[in-house]
């Protein structure tokens, strides 16, 4: 019966190679960032939706549905991305998920009000 388990596995894996599996991927410049993200959020009212304007340089502008805005800027210092707002600092990472880019970013200190976030680049 073991057996049938492991070659099901083995099938579904050569046929589906990164279906549900995440990838991180490696960022060579902030400017892979650019663009608009939406994910959900840790405020002083809970999980909220959210959404991220990221430009160019790697500065960006996160706002939620009740009107909390937080401002920062990413950065690469040896070939790790890192984030520094007016709420966090912490570090960020991309992958790919169910064919979707998400930003994960997880502050040092995570308290009540903040923790790791996941955002999805918005096509």
């Amino acid at each position: 019966m073991r057996w049938h388990l492991a070659l099901f596995l083995a099938a579904s894996f050569a046929a589906y190679p990164l279906d549900g599996i995440a990838g991180e991927k490696q960022i060579a410049n902030v400017k892979e960032l650019a663009g608009n993200w939406r994910g959900l959020v840790r405020t002083e009212f809970g999980r909220e939706s959210a959404t991220m304007v990221v430009e160019e340089d790697g500065t960006y502008k996160a706002s939620t549905t009740r009107g909390t805005l937080t401002q920062g800027a990413f950065d690469l210092r040896d070939g790790k991305l890192r984030y520094q707002s007016t709420r966090t600092t912490g570090t960020a990472s991309l992958s790919a998920k169910h064919a979707k880019t998400v930003l994960t970013m997880m502050p040092v200190d995570p308290t009540a009000d903040t923790g790791r976030t996941e955002y999805e680049r918005v096509k």
